[in-house]
């Protein structure tokens, strides 16, 4: 995410605030990618801090319209977590912005959010035609912690879900095209291959052993579906993570040059060495500070060649080029 400039004075503005140090409100335009002070600002910005500016006086912004089903907001915690989980969501469509998803010059389908709070069960999350349901309640670090051990898996965070349920939806947008369904299959495998029982095979056996060998994580050994939808979330770690890295200022031998754009970058091979050699950098100071790694995996030369799959069709896709 890059480091935005303070319409109003010195410094710097990042991606969620609200106001800046001296206490002007400013409001985020995401056609323009910068900072502003004028209104209209979005119809939740008071609701659940959101920072985006609206088309018109009282209404919502561009991502928050896209939700269309707000949690009850009588379930305890339901508005702090779906302000946290609308701010990951805003923050996953801007990335995807910089490839053009979701912008007014992309003439496809928006995805249609389902934002729901968990009272005394379990939301399971997923996409199916265009709709996104999110637990907001995984915004909760105990809850999500817990999650995370249970189901043995090193990273999980709101941003990873929208990333994730967010691929699917871009396979659904994808499949849409005459050239995609057959270069996908010879890539991830056949996605008509029962998916109810592939989850359910995988949840009583677990991946097959050699599972690092082709897949980023265990559960994209599930099925073509979920190995697509891991993969695209990880080409958009590593993305953000370059992007992020350059924005803040900071420097490294493999940078190509000091104006880098991550999202410019054509060759995905040498995108993917940037970013892994960075992570490893950065993996390296947490482990100083006694923290957990910040990219806890190891890219096998299958799952490279996937991610260089991804990244060609999720640049190109938006505009159907």
């Amino acid at each position: 995410m890059r480091v935005f400039a303070n319409p109003v004075g010195a410094g710097s503005l990042w991606f969620d605030n609200l106001a800046t140090a001296t206490g002007t409100p400013v409001a985020y335009d995401p056609q323009a990618r910068a900072f502003i002070t004028m209104p209209p600002f979005c119809a939740n910005r008071e609701v659940i801090g959101c920072n985006w500016i609206a088309p018109k006086q009282g209404a919502f912004c561009r991502a928050c319209a896209m939700t269309a089903l707000a949690p009850d907001t009588s379930i305890p915690n339901a508005v702090p977590h779906w302000a946290q989980t609308e701010a990951a969501k805003r923050w996953v469509l801007d990335n995807l912005g910089r490839w053009n998803w979701f912008r007014p010059e992309d003439p496809g389908a928006r995805p249609v959010f389902h934002m729901l709070a968990e009272g005394h069960t379990p939301v399971p999350m997923g996409h199916v035609g265009g709709v996104v349901t999110i637990s907001v309640a995984e915004a909760d670090p105990v809850l999500s912690t817990t999650r995370r051990e249970a189901l043995e898996e090193p990273y999980r965070t709101m941003i990873g879900h929208m990333r994730h349920e967010i691929a699917h939806m871009l396979w659904w947008r994808l499949s849409l095209r005459e050239d995609f369904l057959d270069a996908f299959r010879a890539m991830f495998g056949d996605e008509r291959e029962d998916y109810p029982a592939a989850l359910k095979r995988y949840y009583h056996n677990g991946p097959p052993p050699d599972w690092r060998s082709h897949f980023v994580s265990t559960y994209a050994a599930a099925h073509p579906h979920e190995d697509w939808a891991e993969t695209a979330s990880h080409l958009l770690h590593l993305t953000d993570i370059a992007d992020s890295f350059v924005a803040a200022g900071l420097s490294s031998s493999d940078l190509p040059h000091l104006d880098w754009d991550p999202y410019m970058e054509s060759d995905a091979e040498n995108l993917i060495h940037i970013a892994t050699h960075q992570v490893m950098a950065v993996n390296h100071i947490n482990r100083a500070m006694g923290m957990p790694d910040l990219y806890p995996f190891v890219l096998s030369e299958k799952v490279r060649r996937k991610l260089v799959f991804m990244h060609d069709w999720l640049r190109r896709g938006a505009q159907g080029l």
